[in-house]
């Protein structure tokens, strides 16, 4: 006995409507869907020591393996992330050492922590904050993750030296809806420059709930680091930015002014 029709009609649409709702479990272009995706752009440029290489990737490996980051990527609505580690230094100078992989528990996070360790550092003059932050936006372009948010988490020991302006390649950034967080490593800080967090705040950072985490210690760097990524994964949309009060702005073209002096001399 056949369906009536009108029975028939709602049939087709409550298909029609549960094909859409599988595709949209897709994501966009059937990209899987997670909660972040997150660039971590870290720093290797020579004006960092031996010392300071090695305690700035242990600290990410520990971080990434430890279980309270597993615990914050548990606590969101798909329970997993897209991740992916940069090393950067002069404007054309940036390398994937770990491409995209998904974090979604314990085992994930250690696979991506152990295959990290096992990479060498590399070492690379220049200081281009701006071109690691070119780099890592296009990283997102068709990386097979539709993510319901984007960051970029960029550690230095420095301010941007070459290439394009570090606020206008974080506002091209910001634009296109990802968020700049940032780590400045101010273990020894620039007899010329020290006041690195506050250039950070001013020039790097941007998106809704950006933030910046100095480190001022080599002992503090794996805690910092660990509690920076939990911030990135815990963040939300929306949250307001809250500025610095009661200094001047830095200029953001300090790091390019002192570089030209000790071309100059």
């Amino acid at each position: 006995m056949g369906l009536n029709p009108a029975f028939r009609l709602l049939a087709i649409c409550l298909s029609s409507l549960l094909g859409a709702g599988a595709a949209d479990a897709q994501g966009a272009g059937g990209a899987m869907e997670v909660d972040l995706e997150l660039v971590l752009a870290v720093d290797v440029s020579g004006s960092m020591d031996d010392e300071e290489h090695a305690v700035q990737r242990a600290g990410y490996v520990a971080a990434i393996s430890h279980p309270d980051f597993v615990r914050a990527i548990g606590a969101g609505a798909y329970q997993r992330i897209a991740l992916t580690y940069v090393e950067w230094a002069g404007s054309t100078l940036q390398a994937t050492v770990m491409p995209w992989r998904i974090i979604d528990g314990q085992e994930s996070a250690r696979a991506f922590a152990d295959d990290l360790a096992a990479r060498p550092i590399t070492y690379i003059r220049g200081t281009s904050i701006s071109g690691a932050l070119v780099y890592s936006t296009a990283l997102f372009d068709n990386n097979g993750y539709d993510g319901f948010r984007k960051v970029i988490d960029v550690s230095g020991d420095g301010p941007n030296r070459t290439g394009i302006p570090v606020d206008v390649a974080r506002d091209l950034a910001v634009e296109r809806g990802i968020v700049i967080n940032g780590l400045p490593i101010m273990i020894r800080p620039s007899r010329s420059f020290v006041s690195l967090d506050r250039y950070y705040a001013d020039c790097v950072i941007g998106g809704p709930g950006a933030f910046v985490l100095p480190v001022k210690k080599a002992e503090e760097v794996a805690e910092a680091i660990r509690r920076k990524l939990i911030l990135d994964i815990a963040a939300r949309p929306g949250s307001p930015i809250v500025p610095v009060q009661g200094f001047e702005p830095v200029d953001c073209q300090i790091g390019e002014r002192i570089r030209r002096q000790f071309d100059d001399y």
